[in-house]
């Protein structure tokens, strides 16, 4: 396999999550959610291949295709308002061989309503308001079910560990995830710093 990414049409060929973020097409201004934050938001989700599986903000689509090679039979939905980034979504499905990804046109939490089926598990990546989308999502998770949102603000933060209470979660989990990469700048290497990120994770009863 090359380490620019995978050989054609192979999917990423091991047990373990982490596909470097360079294998993944990206489209300029458009998020990705690092592979190390990434590990730890499928770690916090407690994916299994029976459990329907809903990603909000699903950006280029870094999570449903982990989420999908290690759970193949699992329901999952991606849900995108950009139709550009959402074809970008079934591009990156397609070139690491995922066929259980269903890539939703819409902006939450309107959209949710069009959806069928309830959640098992929801992560919320993105999104003009996450604590609204919280709480929009929350009715429609089934019991035992979890919700794993990510912020890099203070404000989101707050909003979401507030919306968490207010619903009254259990099993609450809050982790700032702080990355350092070493890199090469000209002849020297450095430990280059990714942005900080909050991921919070609770349960519902």
């Amino acid at each position: 396999m090359s380490e620019s990414g995978p050989s054609s049409g192979r999917p990423w060929p091991y047990a373990s999550p982490g596909i470097p973020d360079e294998w993944f097409e990206r489209i300029p201004g458009i998020p990705l959610s690092p592979r190390e934050v990434r590990v730890l938001m499928l770690s916090q989700l407690r994916l299994s291949c029976r459990l329907r599986f809903w990603d909000i903000g699903a950006g280029t689509g870094t999570l449903p295709v982990e989420a999908a090679l290690l759970c193949p039979t699992a329901p999952i939905v991606a849900i995108e308002r950009d139709e550009e980034v959402a074809e970008l979504i079934e591009r990156n499905c397609r070139k690491f061989g995922v066929t259980n990804v269903q890539v939703e046109r819409g902006s939450a939490p309107e959209c949710l309503a069009d959806l069928a089926d309830d959640p098992d598990r929801v992560c919320i990546e993105g999104g003009q308001a996450l604590a609204g989308i919280l709480h929009s999502v929350w009715p429609r998770l089934k019991a035992g079910g979890r919700v794993v949102a990510v912020t890099s603000t203070l404000e989101g933060l707050y909003r979401l560990t507030e919306g968490f209470a207010e619903l009254q979660a259990r099993q609450v989990e809050v982790v700032q995830a702080g990355i350092y990469r070493l890199e090469r700048r000209g002849a020297q290497q450095a430990f280059m710093a990714l942005d900080p990120t909050f991921v919070l994770s609770g349960e519902k009863i």
